[in-house]
């Protein structure tokens, strides 16, 4: 059974989007055209909308509130423990509660749509699986070749409301040539948190391939699933790129410094590349349980933050 899907369009440049709003409000396509031919800039697996396809593994998943893993399925704050969800097949709990429940459409127009997700309000028994109340607002705006979003993070409750928000985008290789391992990922980032397990030791590394990444790693030489750090941010932004030689295409990936850490990951599948700003390392609440400056945010009652992130095709 199909879920609810909101599409976008802007004729000026051919562009499409769509959402899967009943799908944790998943932007699974966003569809540009160049000499009247159609070509991808975010993957999904086929008929991802009928809502039975793995939610983490197409379109831009959006991660609240953990991004990434937390050890086991239990979060110990404050003196309570909660049940997570997720399972990374190690025993882990993953990329938290959105990305697979229903949203609420608050505003839409031809070329924009407003979505929103509140645990007391869309789902109540969720108060019971962490500290606080929580609201995400997730705006979409496509404008010829650039899809901006904006996510604003809400603390409704009366409690202290730890989180963190990642975004999950699978950018399609290649972008309009014929062979993706040609193509070339420009990341800025110099270190990458130490795994084990696939879970951050709370210990940065240097990234070995740190030169090779900024000034554009070919893929064919990249088997990553990595946390990077240490980001290169230019007048409050971050840019991340992927340049097809064949079609002569740049994708810009534009975030802003709410982010403060970047995953890189490579499905096994070849077809695409994963580049996710994360506004906190995995795990976050034990390791600043443990010391480690993490990124996580503890908003009180009544605070909230927003982040945007900017996607482009030059």
């Amino acid at each position: 059974m199909s879920v609810e899907v909101v599409t976008l369009s802007d004729p000026s440049s051919g562009g499409e989007v769509k959402i899967a709003v009943g799908y944790g409000f998943n932007c699974f396509q966003f569809r540009l055209e160049h000499d009247g031919r159609p070509f991808d800039v975010i993957w999904s697996e086929p008929e991802f909308e009928a809502g039975d396809k793995r939610a983490s593994g197409s379109g831009i998943p959006l991660l609240f509130p953990y991004p990434g893993r937390c050890r086991g399925k239990r979060l110990s704050w404050r003196g309570r423990e909660y049940h997570l969800e997720g399972d990374d097949g190690l025993g882990n709990a993953i990329h938290g509660f959105l990305l697979t429940r229903p949203w609420r459409v608050i505003e839409q127009e031809s070329q924009r749509v407003v979505g929103q997700f509140q645990a007391s309000r869309d789902e109540p028994r969720l108060l019971d699986c962490w500290p606080a109340d929580f609201c995400v607002t997730a705006t979409y705006q496509l404008a010829g070749h650039t899809l901006r979003s904006s996510f604003v993070v809400e603390n409704p409750d009366d409690k202290p409301l730890p989180c963190g928000l990642g975004t999950h985008p699978y950018f399609a290789l290649p972008l309009g040539g014929s062979d993706p391992e040609s193509c070339r990922v420009q990341v800025p980032a110099t270190r990458r948190w130490e795994l084990v397990d696939m879970m951050p030791t709370g210990q940065l590394l240097a990234l070995e391939q740190a030169e090779a990444l900024h000034n554009g790693l070919v893929f064919r030489e990249m088997t990553f699933d990595d946390v990077l750090s240490s980001l290169e941010f230019h007048d409050g932004w971050c840019r991340a790129r992927i340049f097809d030689p064949q079609s002569g295409r740049n994708l810009v990936l534009e975030f802003d410094q709410n982010f403060r850490e970047c995953v890189v990951y490579t499905p096994p599948h070849r077809q695409a590349v994963c580049i996710e700003p994360y506004t906190c390392v995995p795990n976050p609440v034990e390791l600043e349980a443990a010391g480690v400056s993490s990124g996580l945010r503890v908003l009180e009652p009544g605070e909230s933050f927003r982040a945007e992130v900017v996607m482009r095709v030059e």
